[in-house]
């Protein structure tokens, strides 16, 4: 059994972890601190011991990995203290605000030989695995190009959005779901081309990001913009034989935010019309297009590899070298930003 806690009580919390936790029999959630107990917004979990004191949470022996579910300029902060009370530590993302605080954390963790990892969900999206199991059946042949694209209408300055933050950009906040894919699956790449941009003006925000990373001769683009009344498809992939193309993103997040939980069999399950089209020419020249079933996502997926890193001691999943590099790239591409 795996006895967990958690720092912070708000969205991430209780519809991005807790629905997934619960399910998991070898883990147990044993406490939920939270800042400001006023201003709580969602349902106490039976069984669970909530408390605003955050010593009570640090130095309960019973408490094996704490989870941070905090605003990103707290993580380093916390992330801290967690490893320095001899604890485990599972951080939202962006996982710290600069690749220097990440180093810091992993060396950290490791002269203490804990676990401290970055909560990388969007790896365990159903459309992104999709796309693994089609490249590696082979039928589009040697992958040469794939786009990525996240998007949005939103055509504002959000409320209370007065300076740049380059940590609280969209670039921070969403390149740190999709660059994740990238990385995990291809590695690091050969050298990367930045388009970062603020089409709403200059100083507030950045709302555009059109980032291609070279793999040899596969080029990688992960785009995504505030200014897409129609959104592109969640994946395109060409190869040297076909193409595969995945229009709708994974569904997990469209079925927490409407409380359709993961204890319904069908949650995040992709319907006939979400399937991907792969089109392909075969041995002999005949052309094909045919639907592919989508593979099923589960975010929960991260806490069981975390379960085998903390108990059983197996190689984390999500390593520290990828996850600086993500870093080290989101600084970059906030470096040049136009």
């Amino acid at each position: 059994m795996l006895t967990i806690g958690y720092i912070g009580n708000g969205k991430s919390t209780n519809r991005y972890h807790l629905p997934f936790v619960l399910q998991r029999e070898n883990i147990k959630v044993k406490t939920i601190y939270r800042r400001s107990p006023e201003r709580d917004q969602w349902d106490h979990i039976a069984g669970v011991h909530y408390t605003s004191d955050l010593e009570e949470l640090l130095q309960d022996d019973e408490i094996q990995l704490i989870v941070i579910c905090t605003k990103y300029d707290s993580h380093f902060t916390y992330a801290k203290q967690v490893l320095a009370h001899n604890k485990h530590c599972l951080v939202e993302k962006p996982f710290m605000e600069t690749s220097e605080q990440a180093k810091e954390i992993f060396a950290l963790a490791k002269e203490k030989g804990l676990v401290v990892q970055a909560y990388q969900n969007r790896r365990f999206d159903s459309d992104f695995l999709t796309v693994q199991k089609v490249i590696e059946e082979g039928k589009i042949g040697d992958v040469l190009e794939m786009e990525m694209h996240f998007d949005y209408y939103r055509p504002y300055v959000p409320e209370g959005v007065h300076t740049f933050d380059p940590a609280a950009s969209f670039l921070y906040e969403h390149g740190c779901h999709t660059l994740d894919q990238v990385i995990s699956y291809f590695g690091k790449p050969d050298h990367v081309h930045y388009d970062v941009r603020q089409l709403l003006g200059e100083g507030r925000m950045n709302d555009y990001f059109d980032l291609d990373l070279y793999y040899g001769g596969i080029k990688v683009s992960v785009k995504s913009s505030y200014f897409r009344v129609k959104g592109r498809p969640s994946f395109i992939v060409h190869g040297n034989k076909g193409s595969f193309v995945k229009a709708t993103k994974d569904r997990q997040e469209e079925h927490l935010k409407v409380f359709y939980m993961p204890d319904n069999d069908d949650f995040g399950v992709d319907r006939l019309e979400h399937y991907g089209v792969l089109t392909y020419v075969d041995e002999a020249g005949t052309f094909h297009e045919e639907t592919v079933p989508t593979v099923n996502g589960d975010y929960g997926r991260v806490y069981d590899d975390l379960y085998e890193s903390v108990v059983n001691g197996k190689d984390k999943t999500i390593t520290d070298e990828e996850t600086v590099l993500q870093l080290k790239m989101l600084e970059t591409g906030v470096a040049n930003l136009k």
